[in-house]
Parts: structure tokens; sequence; C-alpha cells
């Protein structure tokens, strides 16, 4: 790979003999210098073949994708946003404030301001953001050699050609064939005899989200897009749909560690924003776990007649705060592959309530020969009760683990019902809730063991 200064050392002697090299770079190569070196992209997205650069450009993040647009010439940018499949170049769009839009959409040609404009008329975050119109559409009269001959002709202009669709006479989607079949069979054979009618198609106000599962089920390259009539209107192509997964799938991991999801990689990302999006969730997380000072204060008492028990606090916090986060991280993704939903909530219910115990008892009895041995090899003397103390801390992590395993299960799917985003709010809430309870059961539990001796 060549050194990403070579070739800003390049831009800068700006020879036109020169420029040829730049023709040579992979997609890699354009995608790492645009990155690291944003205000020369420009420059190099301007002596670069315009089908290449098109190609590279939709891999950018929005941030570099609108500075590159922002530096060309207006012939440039236009060229460039002519030459983008349609779906690309919506998304891009569709990012942008109005005027932003406005100026970029006067200087594409006509019919791709047209088709522009109509894919931008849907809700954002519907399928019909990420179709695109390039497909070939047939009909069911016409024979397997005059498929052939449209796609020699229109073939070039498509999107994919995996998949052929077939329509009738007012566009309605009638079935897609896999482009395999017409090489198999005598020319003469009518696309109506390759027909089985069974197909797939996206609706085109679905939400973008639901398109990952369905590609991952039914194994697709490409899937139609029909509206309510069953016109077809366009077609979804795995390459967009694994670049939305990607991007999902980072946001929810983001929003799980309590963080608000980043807009760019963390490698670019300014130190303003990355603190701006994390401040938020840890202020709150701050303020949910001043009750934890709360709590311990209303055992005071109890903690100042038995100050062995405040060695434990930590322990006990951290068993259910780690056996809630478990149970939020394994639901909330279940829930977002499509393996839970809200009518499940009785069997994940009793099913953590199981794991609970048994976890909780697996702690338990491990905090509880950790006291024992301690004890009994002189480590260290938890006083004259220290069975008590022992079984004290048992019992707690068993009822510990056991309510963050069950609240951990519990938060994502009522929040979801609620509304909210279980990924951004389960994490700190869990965290906050357990703490809390957890030393209100430690110190219930204590207060009912240790009764009548140390307290």
């Amino acid at each position: 790979m060549p050194n990403l200064k070579d070739i800003k050392n390049l831009l800068q002697n700006n020879r036109i003999t020169d420029f040829v090299k730049l023709n040579k770079l992979s997609s890699r190569d354009i995608i790492e210098f645009a990155n690291k070196y944003t205000n020369w992209a420009g420059k190099l997205f301007q002596h670069i073949d315009i089908l290449h650069a098109a190609r590279v450009f939709k891999f950018l993040r929005k941030k570099k994708q609108e500075i590159i647009i922002k530096s060309l010439p207006d012939e440039k940018a236009a060229e460039l946003l002519n030459a983008l499949q349609p779906d690309d170049r919506t998304a891009f769009l569709g990012l942008l404030p109005g005027n932003a839009v406005k100026e970029l959409l006067k200087i594409l040609a006509p019919e791709t301001r047209a088709e522009t404009l109509k894919l931008l008329g849907y809700p954002e975050g519907s399928v019909g953001r990420l179709m695109t119109p390039d497909y070939l559409a047939i009909k069911s009269e016409d024979t397997v050699q005059q498929v052939l001959d449209i796609i020699r002709k229109q073939g070039k202009a498509a999107e994919t050609l995996n998949f052929l669709f077939v329509v009738d006479d007012k566009g309605v989607l009638i079935d897609d064939i896999n482009i395999k079949e017409f090489l198999i069979v005598d020319p003469s054979t009518p696309v109506e005899k390759l027909m089985d009618r069974q197909y797939i198609a996206l609706s085109v106000n679905d939400a973008q989200t639901e398109t990952i599962r369905i590609f991952k089920n039914n194994s697709r390259f490409a899937l139609p897009v029909i509206n309510e009539s069953g016109v077809l209107l366009g077609i979804v192509t795995s390459d967009d749909v694994l670049r939305l997964a990607e991007k999902e799938n980072t946001r929810e991991i983001q929003r799980i560690g309590g963080s608000e999801a980043l807009e760019e990689p963390y490698t670019t990302i300014s130190f303003g924003h990355l603190v701006k999006k994390r401040a938020g969730w840890l202020v709150i997380l701050f303020l949910g776990e001043m009750l934890t000072a709360t709590a311990m204060g209303h055992f005071e008492d109890e903690i100042s007649k038995a100050v062995v028990l405040a060695l434990f606090i930590p322990l006990i916090i951290s068993s259910g705060g780690n056996s809630g986060s478990q149970a939020s991280s394994i639901i909330i993704r279940a829930m977002a592959l499509g393996e839970i939903k809200f009518s499940s909530w009785w069997y994940v219910m009793r099913k953590e309530i199981f794991s609970g115990i048994v976890l909780g008892s697996i702690l338990g009895l491990v905090g509880f020969f950790r006291i024992f041995f301690w004890q009994h090899f002189h480590f260290y003397n938890y006083g004259e009760h220290w069975l008590l103390v022992a079984f004290t801390v048992g019992f707690s992590l068993l009822g510990v683990v056991l309510w963050g395993t069950f609240s951990g299960s519990m938060l994502p799917i009522i929040l979801k019902k609620l509304g909210a985003d279980p990924a951004a709010s389960s994490a700190p809430f869990v965290a906050t809730l357990v703490d809390v309870t957890g030393l209100v059961i430690y110190f219930s539990v204590a207060t009912l063991i240790l009764r009548g001796t140390m307290l």
C-alpha cells in the first residue's frame, strides 16, 4: 500500500502527469487517505475516475462526504452525485440539512433530481430510503432470448443481475427469478415456465432494521420493494443491508455500555464530541448511584454495630451489577435478533428466575466458603459470630444475584414496550437499581440473621 504522505505530496506537486497514478489507488487507500487528510480528499476526488470515486464515496462517513462535496467545483460535485447509486445518493442527502440538500439538488441532472426527490419522499429510516430503482423488470410473456437481449441492452445500469423481477402491465410484482434459470434452458422457453410465483418482498414503508432480519433468514443478494398495491418500486441489495447491520450493531453496543452512539469512528471523532456523547449517561448514573449513599445511611446503625459487614459491600454490589448486566445484554441481543418479543416476557421471567437461583447459589457458596476458609486458616478474624456473617453473605449473594438477573432481563422488555430504546436505557437503569436494592437486600438479610448477636 502506498504511503499516505506520498499521496498528499503528489497532490501538492500539482503536476497533471502525476495525477494518472491516482487512479491506481485501491478503494482502501482512498478511504484511509480521506479519513486522515480530509482537507485534501476533495482534490483527490477531482482527479480520480468518477466511477471509482462513486464506489468509494459511499463507504465514507457523512462528515467526510459533506466536506468532499463542498470542496469540489459544482460541475465535479454534480458528476460525482450523478454517478452514485440512487440509494447511496439518497442516504447521503437524507443526512444533510434542508438548505444543503436544496443547493445540491440544483446541480443534479433533471432525471436524477426527479429520482432522488421521489426517494427522499419516503420516511426517514424506511426501506424506501434504502432502495434503488436500478433493476431489471421483465414480463411473463417474454422468452428467455428476449430476456437475455434486455440484459445486454440495460444490464449495465442495473445494480445487480442476480435476480430479474417479473411484473404485469400495471407494474405489479409477480415473481423474481434467479438469473441462472435463464442460462440453463432453451432460449425459446417463455418466462412463464420458469415462474413459481413464490417470492419475498419488502414494503416500502417498513423499517430499515426489519430488512436485516429478512435478509438473514432468506440468504438473498437482493429483495424487491413494493407499495401497498404490490407495484414494484425498487430493490434493496445485500451490501446496503450489511452496512446498515454494521451501523446498528455498533450503535447498540455503544448504547449498552451506557453511552450515546458515536456517529463516526473513534479515531476520527473530536474530543469535544466524544465527551459530549459520554457525559450524559455518566451524570445520570452518578445521580442514581447517590441513592446508594442514602441506602447506606438508612442502615448506619447496623454498620456501626457490625463493621465487618462493610467489608462485603463492594462484593455484593458488583455481583448484583454483573448478573444484571449479563442478563440485560443477553436479552437486548435476543430482542435485536427478533428471538424475543414482549409476548415472551413470561417465558423469559421463568427462565431467568431459575437462572438467578442457580447462579446466586453458586456465588453464595463461594462467598460462604471464602469466609469459612479465611477464618479457619486465620487469614482474617471475622469475630465470634463469623459463621453467621458467612451465612449473611451467602444468602445475600443469592438474593442480590437473583434480583439482578430478574431486573436485567425484565427491564429491556418493559422499556421496549414503553417505546424507549432498551440498549440505551437498560445498562444505566440496571446498574443503579441493582446497586441500591442490593444494599437493601444485604442489610435486611444481615438484620434478620445477626439480630440478637452483633447487632
